[in-house]
């Protein structure tokens, strides 16, 4: 078996990774193993894994490049999906347990409260990212366009960081390292594109 061609295998590996951290939560939920706060727990845990995915997605370009894993490609728009996901589940906490489902009093809190604010606006990014994931849209759009909409994954990025480092109170380690892991990324993407020769005029 060929594991590096297997795109049934990745596939499954991904989605297996993918929603074992929600089943985790799932499971000490139950168990009432979340801590003393187990709302914040959840609401910290799934805005943390929706920037990790984010992540890991901006690295699959990357990888594929300087290691030959040509395989991370067909899994790029399921790794970005499980972001949107675990937003959407980072969103529903805040939505339920925060506001009590009172959707009147959201306004006021993103104002009271920048980093709301910020948190809303990458969901709100990554909402047209995950309507156009599908092999339709991509043919509905244009392979250019698309690829240009989905730039909108490096804003994003920057988004999740910077949101992460306004909630964080103390210790700014985990958002710092995700800042540096982000800037490292972009650059990349920067240093590639100076590199890319020009077209010689005719």
């Amino acid at each position: 078996m060929n594991f590096s061609s297997d795109t049934r295998f990745h596939r499954q590996l991904v989605l297996f990774n993918g929603l074992l951290p929600a089943l985790l939560i799932l499971l000490d939920g139950l168990r009432g193993k979340l801590g003393a706060n187990p709302v914040e727990f959840v609401t910290r845990a799934t805005g943390v894994l929706s920037l990790v995915f984010l992540v890991i997605t901006l690295m699959v370009t990357p990888l594929r490049k300087l290691f030959g894993w040509n395989w991370l490609l067909k899994q790029r728009r399921l790794l970005g999906l499980f972001s949107f996901y675990y937003g959407i589940a980072h969103l529903l906490t805040y939505l339920g347990f925060d506001r009590d489902w009172k959707l009147q009093s959201v306004p006021a809190d993103i104002y009271k409260r920048p980093f709301i604010a910020i948190g809303m606006l990458t969901f709100v990014l990554l909402i047209p990212l995950a309507v156009t994931s599908t092999n339709a849209m991509i043919k509905t759009l244009g392979g250019k366009r698309w690829a240009q909409l989905h730039r909108l994954t490096y804003v994003a990025a920057i988004g999740g960081v910077l949101h992460y480092y306004m909630i964080v109170k103390s210790d700014i380690s985990y958002p710092v390292l995700f800042g540096v892991v982000v800037a490292l990324l972009l650059g990349y993407r920067v240093y590639v594109s100076l590199r890319k020769p020009t077209k010689s005029a005719a």
